[in-house]
């Protein structure tokens, strides 16, 4: 039984949780403060200076558990309590069974969370709901302390105050004694360190340091009118400031050198160095060592390939206003109109293509070095990290889904496996499940994910696995024993796979077991009531409505939505949900004894802890609108920053899941290079599988992913696609970045760099604007601070309001390679120990993500997702990129995410559909960018025009796929004649067309198939999805008519024996493929129509016939791959197609009689009224 009362005014504690079981202890009362503070211990982080102390006891025995911790933080006394009650399958430990032993740093609150199902929402109460629980769950662990020496066999104790002479730059504790023996009684014979295999370095050693002199570089001679500034540059600037930092970039641009020893001439260290006296201070940095290399690096496209690429470019597009011209001044007069329509869709399509092509020419490719973010963030001689903790930032990933039926829970679980088993420091990573369909099917299926992960996770990190999502590892048909070396391997996946096969059949079973459980619950409810109305006197034979709900496993009812829809448990009416899946783990590294009886797995040397996750389910209420996915993205960044408070965000779609386990190291080293801190997100390309060799309808979208994405990484950045995108937390909230640039004049030719930690003077309005990132260390910017953080914005959490400045330190560079005018950090400030979470923060997760929290707050406005369109995605880094922030493109060589697309023609075309109609909405909104700001560089404007522009093109194009039928049929063609002219321009035009296909084939990767496959669907886009996308935009401007998209179907694995293609010869009619096949019956019967006329005229015109069949075959070859969907396997066209084509054909048809009859026919076609 489980009661929440709320906190009356008086009291200091908000919250009061009060657990009690029949029988036992009574009531026992927890309670927590309304702020939280940091417990760590580290003196350079800003969360430091509080002290804690605490106490911790358990109890067993009676009917109940209890476990209390008691802990002074500054003047506050807060203690806590839990009972947990014994049920039959959560015995108490009694007699000779104790618990297993709590570490002294396991928070006090990790059962009591683990165990608890929080709900919450508009006019309802806060509830804590318990769940059973097991003390099995976690394996038992022995781990050494730390003040015993790390030999085997060994319990000497350290030394303390002299350990720094006895310990190797890796960590490994060990004793004086050991130390002797192991480096040959420290007359440097060549020990080497038991822990990591390495010799012991000597500081007294002169062999050392002649090896090393041997590695520097010769100095820089002396020449005589030329001095070495504090930056080193040969070329002395007026400009320079003696006491600014080493500026990199200008060095390496006027000696033409490049980063890395060996590269560049550097003197030897102790050589004096422009006006300092002490030949210690001046030193230039030691490039030779590796964390001071850079982390990224870009690379050019060969001047053999661009600049051909951009002469054709200017080339075409003379060729183009050539071609124009000539057509505007060589009119049809025989066929007017028809000249008219040809020359203004070739207009449309020229200003189309230049629109498409300028965001091109510039194109770059990028490389990370993962070596160097090891040395820089993981070294074990930085301050801190001999403990084990890392330096890098924390991770909050953000997985989405709706709708259990359409993506299937099993495709969503392993997603979450590959997320748990990423190669990223443990204790950083926190992962956030949406569920805005609130179903039992997905939580039990993350319930089931995460009991799986304790033998999945620790599998993938002993035998370094790819991909690491267990129905893609499993289904690989390449060899699974190649570089395998350790002998157990084939042993442990043997074990591994048959139990994900056992995992695979609960998964799927849920629906069923969930629905047999639940009527068996209802029924018994039932009975009950009957039983009750009996006792009360009344008739048996008279109806009793019960509720029909939904139970979990435990026998309560489900909080969610109900298979029956009931009122307060439907999928747009049900409570808030948060239920920690897996509680935070240790600092400390975690590992195995051994072959662990209940997994298997010899776990020895293997890091066993699983990262944080949890389910959160948004409050959805009838009477409040709820912005679909953005709604639930900006629930989980708000629950996310009281909860983890990741200084960086990761979203992915329930079916995109990790390919590659380093891809969060990728996406790290290029926030954490320098001039990272202006760089608001870094996108990855988009790869799917499952999809049909041939790609029939350009599922894989390569040209987009591998030409138009890198093109923009040239100018201001690649946009945000919706998924696979790791996010800056500071810029999501609205902030502007520390530095920008706004580009002025004609084409943003004159730029004016400035700097965004101190406001600007300026109108208010202006002012008001613009949101200064908050500095911590600042004291002098509270108040900016304070008018940035107003309830207004960000709503009155305080929990919220207080984690924006830490998650802002979070994503600082470190103090070496920071900005100019940017704010730093020391080495070592982050390897901390995360902030345990009590319930008092879960409660005020639960408030955050209610449906009535964003009202008069700018969430969805400025703060977090956009609302407003379809394409919510375009819109968020649109925002971002008109602040000033830049965006990154990150192509790895190993795929980062993979996941689905829909193969089926029907599902793609309403893919597309609800794609374009979303840039429709950015074209009628002020997120058009005409009205950009000046701080977004002019291609990249350009490019985000271009977006919501494309669907216009669709008006233009069915006019044009029609003109070869119409002038087929009528004998008329687009000009007067096909003369030289006419034939030259259209074969430079088509020429030039080629050429900058084939090298941007060449410089993007992409392959000639791909290219083509995208110029198909480009047609099929442009004659089906595109003109409704234009209609349903105009509808929802003009009249407020506002269209719902249902969600694209996830495909699940197919299983042995099935077809993996099955669904692409699915054939499902929608009115979207009407105009398609209406544009190949007129063309066909065009064709026929004209070869049977000019065969049997008196004076054939064989040059019209041919300029109208070859414009034909130009249209029907590009909407072949459509027809051949229409075919099915087994080449039939449903009869409605038929029948609506047809019907338009001969409307169209007779459309053409009447406007040109055949000659000697005049007098049939007059009709007048007697």
């Amino acid at each position: 039984m489980v009661l929440m009362a709320y906190d009356d005014p008086q009291s200091s504690s908000p919250v009061t949780i009060t657990v009690s079981s029949s029988g036992g202890f009574g009531n026992v009362g927890l309670s927590s403060p309304t702020r939280r503070h940091s417990v760590s211990n580290n003196t350079i982080s800003p969360l430091s200076g509080i002290e804690l102390t605490g106490n911790r006891r358990s109890s067993g025995g009676g009917n109940g558990r209890f476990l209390s911790m008691s802990k002074e933080i500054a003047d506050e006394f807060v203690g806590y309590t839990v009972q947990i009650p014994s049920t039959p399958d959560n015995q108490m430990f009694s007699g000779d069974s104790t618990p297993p032993e709590d570490d002294e740093n396991r928070n006090p609150n990790e059962n009591y969370l683990r165990d608890t199902v929080y709900t919450g929402g508009f006019n309802s109460e806060t509830k804590a709901h318990h769940v059973m629980s097991k003390w099995g769950e976690e394996p038992a662990i022995a781990v050494k302390s730390k003040k015993l020496c790390g030999m085997d066999g060994c319990d000497e104790k350290l030394v303390e105050g002299g350990l720094r002479n006895y310990q190797c730059e890796c960590g490994f504790k060990i004793c004086k004694d050991c130390y002797l023996e192991c480096n040959g009684n420290g007359n440097g014979d060549g020990g080497c360190c038991p822990g990591c295999k390495e010799p012991y370095k000597d500081d007294n050693s002169d062999y050392e340091r002649d090896e090393e002199a041997k590695d520097q570089p010769n100095s820089l001679p002396r020449s005589r009118g030329v001095k070495y500034g504090k930056n080193f540059s040969l070329v002395q600037s007026f400009k320079t400031h003696p006491n600014q930092d080493f500026d990199h970039t200008r060095w390496l641009f006027e000696t033409n050198g490049t980063y890395g020893f060996g590269n560049a001439v550097w003197p030897r260290e102790g050589y004096e160095f422009g006006r300092g006296i002490d030949e210690h201070e001046n030193n230039p940095p030691k490039f030779n060592q590796s964390r001071n290399r850079p982390l990224t690096r870009k690379v050019g496209i060969s001047a053999a390939i661009i600049s051909p690429y951009r002469l054709i470019i200017v080339m075409r597009l003379a060729a183009l206003v050539c071609f124009l011209m000539w057509r505007i001044s060589h009119p049809n007069h025989d066929a007017m109109w028809l000249w008219v329509m040809s020359v203004v869709c070739e207009v449309w399509f020229a200003l189309s293509w230049i629109l498409d092509q300028l965001p091109k020419i510039c194109p770059v490719n990028r490389v990370t070095d993962l070596s160097v973010l090891k040395d820089r963030y993981d070294s074990s001689d930085l301050n801190n990290l001999s403990k084990g903790l890392s330096d890098l930032p924390g991770i909050d990933i953000f997985v989405s889904t709706a709708d259990h039926e359409k993506e299937p829970p099993l495709v969503t679980a392993n997603t979450i496996l590959s997320i748990l088993a990423v190669d990223y420091p443990v204790e950083k990573l926190a992962c956030y499940l949406s569920d805005d369909g609130g179903s039992l099917v997905t939580f039990e299926a993350i319930a089931e994910a995460a009991s799986f992960a304790r033998i999945w996770v620790p599998f993938c990190r002993k035998h370094k696995l790819e991909p690491r999502n267990p129905e893609a590892y499993f289904s690989q048909k390449r060899d699974p024993l190649k570089n395998k070396v350790r002998v157990d391997f084939v042993r442990e996946r043997r074990r591994v796979k048959r139990e994900y096969d056992e995992f695979k059949v609960r998964i799927n079973a849920l629906p069923e077991s969930i629905r047999r459980r639940s009527d068996a619950c209802n029924a018994h409810a039932e009975m009950k009531a009957k039983k009750e109305q009996m006792h009360k006197g009344g008739n048996s034979s008279d109806s009793i409505e019960v509720s029909k709900a939904t139970y979990m496993s435990d026998g309560k009812q489900w909080h969610g939505t109900w298979t029956s829809a009931e009122k307060g448990h439907s999928k747009g009416d049900h409570e808030g949900i948060i239920q920690m899946m897996l509680v935070p783990p240790k600092a400390d590294a975690v590992f195995g004894t051994g072959d662990d009886d209940e997994n298997g797995i010899d776990t020895t040397d293997v890091d066993t802890r699983l990262p944080m996750l949890v389910y959160v389910s948004r409050e959805k209420r009838p009477t409040f609108e709820h912005n679909k996915k953005a709604g639930a993205m900006n629930a989980l960044v708000r629950a996310s920053a009281i909860m983890s408070n990741g200084a960086f965000i990761l979203n992915l779609d329930c079916d995109h899941y990790i390919y590659n386990s380093l891809a969060l190291r990728e996406g790290m080293c290029f926030m954490l290079d320098r001039g990272g801190d202006r760089i608001c997100y870094v996108q990855f390309p988009q790869r799917f599988e499952g999809i049909d060799p041939n790609d029939r309808y350009a599922n894989h979208n390569t040209v987009f992913f591998d030409v138009n994405m890198r093109a923009l990484d040239g100018l201001q950045g690649p946009m945000y696609v919706g998924t696979g995108c790791v996010f800056r937390r500071i810029a999501l909230y609205g902030f502007s970045p520390p530095r920008a640039t706004n580009h002025i004049g004609w084409f943003g030719r004159r730029k004016i760099k400035f700097s965004l930690r101190k406001k600007k003077e300026g109108p208010k309005s202006e002012a008001d604007d613009e949101m200064i990132i908050p500095i911590m260390e600042d004291e002098d910017a509270g108040d900016e601070v304070s008018r940035s953080l107003i309830p207004e914005r960000f709503g009155d959490s305080t929990y919220l309001m207080d984690s924006i400045g830490v998650a802002e330190f979070g994503g600082r560079l470190l103090h070496n390679f920071r900005g100019k005018g940017s704010q730093g950090r020391s080495s070592g400030s982050l390897a901390v120990q995360r902030e345990p979470i009590d319930p008092a923060a879960i409660k005020e997760a639960i408030r955050v993500i209610t449906c009535f929290y964003e009202d008069k707050t700018e969430w969805g406005k400025r703060v977090g997702w956009i609302y407003g369109s379809i394409t919510e995605d375009v819109v968020t880094g649109y925002r971002m990129h008109n602040r000033g922030w830049r965006s990154v493109y990150c192509v790895t060589k190993r795929d980062a995410f993979r996941g689905t697309a829909p193969i089926n023609l029907t599902d793609r075309l309403i893919q597309v559909l609800r794609w374009a109609t979303g840039s429709v909405e950015i074209f009628f909104s002020k997120n058009n960018a005409l009205f950009a700001s000046p701080r977004m560089k002019f291609l990249q404007r350009i490019a985000y025009f271009n977006v919501g522009m494309y669907p216009f093109t669709s008006l233009f194009l069915i006019v044009y796929c029609v003109l070869p039928a119409i002038s087929l049929f009528t004998g008329k063609f687009i000009v007067q004649s096909l003369n030289v002219t006419f034939l030259t321009l259209l074969l430079a035009i088509t020429l030039t067309l080629c050429m900058l296909a084939i090298l941007e084939i060449r410089w993007s990767g992409i392959t000639l198939h791909d290219w083509w496959r995208n110029e198909q669907f480009w047609l099929i886009g442009g004659t089906s999805a595109h003109p409704a996308a234009v209609i349903h935009g105009l509808l929802k401007v003009i009249a407020g008519v506002d269209i719902s998209f249902t969600l694209t179907s996830k495909p699940a694995a197919a299983d042995d024996g099935e077809d993996e293609f099955a669904e692409l010869y699915e054939f499902r009619f929608t009115v979207l493929m009407i105009p398609p096949v209406t544009i190949i019956l007129l063309n066909m019967v065009a064709i026929a129509v004209g070869v049977f006329r000019t065969m049997y005229s008196p004076f054939p015109e064989w040059s019209k016939l041919l300029g109208g069949v070859f414009f034909s075959f130009w249209v029907l070859s590009h909407l072949y791959p459509f027809a051949k969907g229409l075919m099915g396997r087994k080449g039939k066209i449903p009869t409605i197609v038929y029948l609506w084509s047809m019907l338009i054909c001969i409307v169209v048809s007779l459309l053409c009689v009447y406007i040109n009859p055949p000659s000697g026919t005049q007098s049939y076609m007059s009709f007048s009224f007697p």
